[in-house]
């Protein structure tokens, strides 16, 4: 099963393959896009969407795993990330792929061991998850365990069963 993990953000949007075989999780790429946040809204998420269906092009993945929506502080960061959310959508139906929402607690629960975890304790576990010798970029490491939360919740491959059914 191979899962594209995204975590969408207007200024940088990590995204992780990560492949499971049997009981072991293995790190195909990983990234961040970077936007310059002085840039026009349309000319960052043209950039997200355009580095996101490069990399879903390439990926031969099964399905993808985004991060859901939370409560921001500011109305106006929430809106910048479901904006940045959407093209992050558009680009997985544009490759006919299911997508499998999942909420921060939950990621920190299933990899972190708790809700609560920090971001460098998740980047550490993904780190050991994937047998990589250091941390991924935090966005990176975000996607990683966006993907290896669905593997963990998915653990039999239905999707890629799923998805391989309507080709």
């Amino acid at each position: 099963m191979r899962v594209f993990g995204i975590d969408p953000g207007s200024t940088a949007s990590g995204y992780a393959l990560v492949e499971r075989t049997g009981g072991k999780f293995r790190l195909l790429t990983a990234g961040v896009i970077r936007t310059n946040s002085k840039d026009p809204i349309p000319d960052r998420l043209r950039t997200i969407h355009a580095g996101l269906a490069a990399q879903l092009t390439v990926s031969s993945a099964d399905c993808v795993a985004i991060e859901a929506i939370f409560r921001h502080r500011s109305s106006e960061s929430a809106l910048r990330l479901g904006q940045a959310r959407g093209v992050a959508l558009l680009a997985a139906a544009q490759h006919n792929l299911s997508v499998h929402e999942y909420n921060a607690m939950t990621v920190k629960k299933t990899v972190g061991g708790h809700g609560r975890a920090d971001k460098a304790s998740v980047a550490r576990i993904v780190a050991r998850l994937i047998g990589a010798d250091h941390a991924l970029a935090s966005d990176a490491s975000d996607a990683a365990a966006i993907a290896i939360t669905h593997m963990m919740h998915h653990p039999f491959g239905r999707t890629t069963l799923q998805r391989r059914a309507s080709r």
